[in-house]
């Protein structure tokens, strides 16, 4: 309904659900028994029926007691009365208990239908220890319990009773029913036939001790449980004048689904149709598919009736491949449909007759593979009706779909059998019509996954499944899906694997569904979840991919203990890392608008720390040059002016650039620095795969260049034209218009969508531009998906980015008020003495640091003998229960120490690409292979990877401790630390010998090395500076003014400047 109703959204639903649980996976009852969580079994996850509000809400543990259809109500047991425009009965049905047979109400016997029954059944079981239990009934449930019970792994023995002379006889013949019962037998699973129960004996104090059967033999068991049938729950049609089926119980349905009653229909396993009920899963989607369509019809198409259900069935019982399809019964009651084009022969026979005659069968059994084939044709060998499989059902699917079809066949009957696909070939899926029903539980057809991966909305089988629900039922046609799948992405062309990095198999839309779906939080969570090595530390390409997953789903604070390993160090530190080991300063300033205290504040800020200060692109101030230790300081004072982090240090919206608009400006249509600044205000601190910039224009002349935006806006007369995936930067891509005269008051609800989508299915640092290009369609799809709702998530999207902007906190404002996350921002742990490692330079009145030098420090640090070594204490081994790394100074040199499970690793701090002391800042990394034990610590300006040594011995002096593994030329020096009398101790030579080394003094970087005569300087000296302003007649600044006279150059009549 959701769905069909997305685009008029005339509907708003609510559903009442007496069990305390939304919808579960009933068909995957018996994989409660595993996990013990329900979770696993939701059809869609908890969070997902917030996002549907208002279109859905659902109310649980609320049991409907009566119907009211003459003022069109339900009323609630606790009284309340709920109102409805269409009333839709999905009660479902209960398990039966015979009331007839003695004892049936004792202690110890079960029915296996719900989640309550089952968690009653563990409970029970955990007191009844080696004891036996028995399932009475054989049908698909009754074996689905019987594994279930001996999953348990608490009883002595489990028996099967059964009334029949074998199992599935509802599905299966004499020969396969004995087939499967062999087969289960040999499980372990012990199974009475032809027995029925006369009596459950039971103790004083009424506790089940045995049964008794009807041919007079007794059993004992302490637990039994019954799966022999269902009872449709139709005890609220009476009162309400509902009629009900006499033969079957169960509401009385039409073939469009609705009672007698106008305005209320059933569907599912309370419904009862031609007297007919089914405890299928299939009929019941059947059902709901057909009621929603046509309570959303739209004018001019044809209402769908309700046929007869395919009950054709596949599933995995006690380990055997069952499957029974078409009309499997054929030739024991008679075809009960048959192909129009079929010429039956004519006889005399009464209408009744079952004309088993007209019905031929050919079978195959292999009891060394214990396989066994029943299939059933028309005499004449031209159609398929139904049949049978146990053992080998690969060929389900397309038998499934030669019956729909009724078409003549084009191969002797014989050849369905003999010319079966051999063992290890892969499924060739090209031969099945684009209409054949894969998954018979959600009534999905190849047709339906095929395009789900070609438009790309699935690009894995994980995708397929949330998309398009198949596999979600019994999973009994995952095989066939994921050939489909293969087979579709190899048509495509993509079969490049997109693995996120080393230690995880997936790309970074897996995970990002993963860690949704499950709820992970934590990295460790999502590595024993998803890792190939599930205690991996990870890498820097994994480590900052799931933050930034973290924060695109739960928004908590980056600096927080368990995600702040996690950062790159601009998100670390909350500010970017320039040059020389300073960061710089941004705070918000929404729409390129500040008043004049705000600009006073940052002046303020910028002359006590003596920054440097420079306008932005994006019509904010950058203050440049912030040592690490003076951010606290700094942004305290910002905080106090009543500024906010301006989030340029993440990967998440940067600023939405603006004109004046109406404003101001004569030609300006709208209020574009409003528009601006609401954007801002919304989608600020939201983080995404990689940062994206905007731009609202408040007329066509485009002076805040919003179509080289990711999302831009250009006012018109009618509203605003959106533009989407533009941006500059190396490969510069022109933004393509999405909306035309999108009203002021939907384009955030559009924005909400693109957005949501791009964090959704972006893969890892890719911008919107490059986004857009990879989805099949491009931009087309892209408004098909969120404004068309092709796929029915606009909904959900807009309630997540809801979610998402309603949980904003200002990050600075955070750390300024919590003393633990201050005292992150120290250079050194073990002194209060600051150092500097790059020279600074004035530069036009202002200061920046001296250049990087061109060639990296080449010297053997790692293979550097010292003349001793000594334990030295360096810092307090509490300083580790909130970081995992350390700076630290002793004498003229920087050492960084890290801190991995439990083990300590010292090496300089100086990374020897760029000479840069930063070390202690950068990510640590761990090889993905469970042999392999090497750790890393990745620099945080160019990725250059130092190992440290082995994370299981912690002797890190070592093996190749010290060599970089993408730059062989590099190598760093370590050394032993480790933790003693609450001390950490770094084994060092004498603090002459390490500062000869090592000392900052030696490596830092000064202007005399790297800028002995600047660009600018030749341009200058060749040419003379530019003149500032236009006042010539000064002369130039810096300069005595010229002793001769300067020729002006006038034209025109009016004597002015030919500029």
């Amino acid at each position: 309904m959701i769905k069909l109703d997305s685009e008029r959204r005339e509907y708003e639903m609510l559903v009442i659900g007496e069990e305390a649980h939304v919808a579960y996976n009933r068909v995957g009852l018996t994989d409660f028994f595993e996990t013990r969580k329900i979770e696993d079994l939701y059809l869609n996850p908890a969070e997902w029926y917030e996002s549907q509000k208002p279109t859905l809400n659902t109310v649980i543990n609320t049991k409907v007691v009566e119907i009211l259809p003459e003022t069109k109500q339900v009323r609630t047991a606790s009284g309340e009365l709920v109102g409805y425009d269409i009333l839709v009965l999905a009660t479902g049905s209960d398990a039966v208990i015979p009331a007839s047979v003695p004892g049936h109400d004792a202690t110890g016997v079960f029915v296996y239908r719900n989640i309550d029954d089952l968690e009653k059944l563990i409970r029970y079981s955990s007191v009844m220890k080696g004891s036996t239990a028995a399932v009475v009934g054989g049908g698909l449930l009754g074996l689905e319990a019987a594994k279930a019970l001996m999953d348990l792994k608490e009883y002595g023995a489990v028996k099967l009773i059964d009334r029949n002379r074998y199992v599935l006889a509802r599905q299966l013949d004499s020969d396969a029913g004995m087939l499967v019962m062999e087969k289960i037998r040999d499980l372990g699973l012990e199974v009475l036939t032809e027995k029925r129960v006369k009596e459950i004996n039971k103790d004083e104090k009424n506790q089940c001790t045995a049964v008794t059967f009807e041919d007079g033999e007794r059993m004992e068991c302490s637990t039994l449980c019954y799966a022999i049938g269902i009872k449709p729950r139709d005890e609220l049609a009476e009162k309400a004048g509902i009629i009900t089926s006499k033969r079957t119980g169960g509401y009385t349905i039409d073939e469009s689904l609705q009672t007698n009653i106008e305005g209320i229909y059933a569907v599912g396993e309370c419904a009862s149709w031609e007297d007919q009920t089914f405890g299928l899963i299939a009929p019941g989607v059947e059902m709901a598919d057909v009621l929603s369509y046509n309570l959303t019809l739209l004018p001019g198409q044809e209402r769908r009736k309700f046929r007869r259900p395919d009950l054709s069935t596949k599933l995995k019982l006690l380990g055997v491949d069952v499957a029974s399809f078409g009309d499997f019964f054929a030739d024991r009651d008679g075809p009960r449909e048959l192909p129009s084009t079929f010429e039956a022969p004519v006889r005399g026979v009464r209408s009744k007759e079952k004309r088993t005659d007209l019905v031929k069968a050919i079978s195959f059994r292999d009891p060394f593979a214990a396989v066994y084939k029943k299939y059933l044709f028309t005499m004449d060998g031209k159609y398929l009706l139904g049949g049978m499989m146990i053992g080998d059902t690969r060929d389900y699917i397309k038998l499934v779909q030669t019956v729909k079809l009724k078409k003549p066949l084009e191969v002797p009957p014989s050849q369905f059998i003999l010319g079966a696909k051999k063992e290890g070939e892969e499924d060739n899926t090209d031969d099945l019509d684009d209409d054949t029903q894969v998954c018979a539980c959600h009534n999905v057809t190849k047709g339906d996954i095929a395009k789900a991966v070609k438009d790309g909305t699935c690009k894995t089988i994980s995708e397929v499944k949330t998309c398009t629900k198949a596999g979600t039922g019994c999973a009994g046609c995952m095989p066939l899906i994921t050939s489909i799948f293969n087979g579709e992405m190899k048509k495509l062309g993509q079969e490049v694997s997109n693995h996120l990095c080393q230690h995880f198999p997936y790309t970074r839309v897996d995970l990002y569904n993963i860690i949704a779906v499950k709820k992970l939080r934590t990295f460790p969570e999502v590595m024993a979840a998803a890792g190939n090595n599930k205690t991996s530390l990870g890498c820097e390409v994994c480590q900052p991919t799931v933050a930034s997953i973290f924060a695109s789903l739960y928004n908590e604070h980056v600096m927080d203990e368990k995600l702040h390993s996690l950062q790159e160090t601009n998100d670390k530190f909350l500010a970017n890392i320039q040059r020389n080991q300073t960061f710089s300063v941004v705070p918000r300033v929404a729409g390129g608008e500040i008043t004049p205290d705000k600009l006073i504040a940052i002046g303020e800020v910028a002359k006590k720390f003596n920054l440097y200060c420079k306008i932005t692109g994006g019509q904010r101030i950058d203050l440049f040059g912030a040592r690490k230790q003076d951010l606290v300081e700094i942004w305290t004072m910002l905080v106090d002016a009543g500024m906010e982090s301006g989030h340029a240090y993440a990967k998440s919206l940067r600023t939405v650039k603006s004109c004046v608009g109406s404003t101001w400006c004569r030609f300006g249509l709208h209020d574009s620095v409003g528009m601006a600044i609401r954007l801002e205000e919304r989608y600020k601190s939201v983080r995404a795969p990689h940062k994206f910039k905007s731009g609202v224009s408040g007329c066509v002349r485009e002076c805040a260049e919003a179509q080289s935006k990711d999302f831009g806006l250009i006012a018109t007369e009618k509203g605003f034209n959106i533009f989407v995936g533009g941006n500059g930067g190396s490969k510069p891509r022109h933004a393509e218009l999405l909306v035309k005269d999108c009203p002021p008051d939907s384009v955030v609800p559009v924005l909400d969508r693109f957005l949501m989508l791009y964090i959704r299915t972006a893969d890892k640092l890719q911008r919107t531009a490059r986004w857009i290009e990879n989805l099949p369609g491009g931009i087309q799809y892209l408004r098909e998906v969120i404004l068309e709702d092709k796929l029915g998530i606009c909904a959900e999207l807009e309630q997540q980015m809801a979610n998402l902007v309603g949980s904003f906190f200002c990050e600075w404002t955070e750390v300024v008020r919590d003393p633990v996350k201050r005292k992150m921002f120290q250079q050194f742990v073990n002194t209060e003495e600051t150092v500097d490692s790059v020279e600074m330079v004035t530069e036009r009145d202002q200061q920046r640091p001296a250049f990087w030098p061109k060639e990296p420090a080449r010297v053997d640090f790692k293979g550097h003998k010292w003349s001793s070594l000594t334990w030295q204490p360096l810092v307090k081994a509490d300083h580790f229960r909130d970081a995992n790394s350390a700076a630290v100074k002793r004498g003229d040199t920087q050492l960084a120490i890290f801190k991995v499970r439990d083990k300590f690793y010292a090496t300089q701090q100086m990374c020897p690409h760029k000479r840069a002391f930063v070390l202690s800042d950068g990510m640590i990394g761990e090889d993905a292979s469970a042999e392999k034990k090497r750790l890393w610590v990745s620099c945080p300006y160019h990725k250059r990877n130092f190992t440290l040594g082995d994370s299981e011995c912690g002797v890190p002096a070592k093996g190749d401790a010290g060599t970089c593994t993408n730059d062989e030329e590099l190598s760093i020096a370590t050394f032993e630390a480790r933790e003693e009398h609450g001390w950490v101790k770094v084994r060092l030579p004498p603090v002459e010998e390490l500062d000869k080394l090592l000392g900052t003094k030696r490596w830092m970087v000064g202007r005399e090395e790297t800028e002995k005569e600047g660009v600018f300087e030749v341009v200058e000296r060749k040419y003379g500076k530019g003149m500032r302003g236009r006042k010539v007649e000064i002369g130039i600044k810096g300069q005595a003014p010229p002793n001769s006279t300067r020729a002006v150059t006038v034209g025109g009549g009016s004597g002015g400047l030919d500029w």
